[in-house]
């Protein structure tokens, strides 16, 4: 997928599945990532840490995203940064899609 020099709809370029996440890697430099996510309902990411700040951008639907041990519920456009060495963690709350930012630098 080259979306370079073009414009593009960001929902429609990752589609849900079922039980499942999705994601598809539009960026990936030595200094980033970005990378498109869709969750089914219920569906999330085990608690971890990064050693990047992570920025999250909800396209579409609900997610819990805890931070940390604090519990942060976000909707389609918005925003929010997941600090480095902190522990994460999402689950869906219904179906949604995300762009996540990493800048390693």
């Amino acid at each position: 997928m080259n979306i370079i020099g073009e414009a593009v709809n960001l929902v429609s370029l990752v589609d849900y599945q079922d039980t499942s996440v999705v994601s598809k890697e539009i960026i990936k430099k030595e200094k980033g990532t970005v990378t498109l996510f869709a969750f089914d309902k219920g569906q999330g990411l085990s608690e971890h840490t990064a050693p990047f700040d992570a920025l999250v951008y909800v396209l579409d639907g609900m997610v819990e995203i805890y931070i940390a041990g604090k519990t942060h519920l976000l909707k389609a456009g918005e925003v929010i940064i997941m600090p480095a060495n902190k522990p994460h963690a999402l689950k869906a709350i219904e179906r949604f899609k995300m762009l996540l930012v990493m800048i390693k630098a």
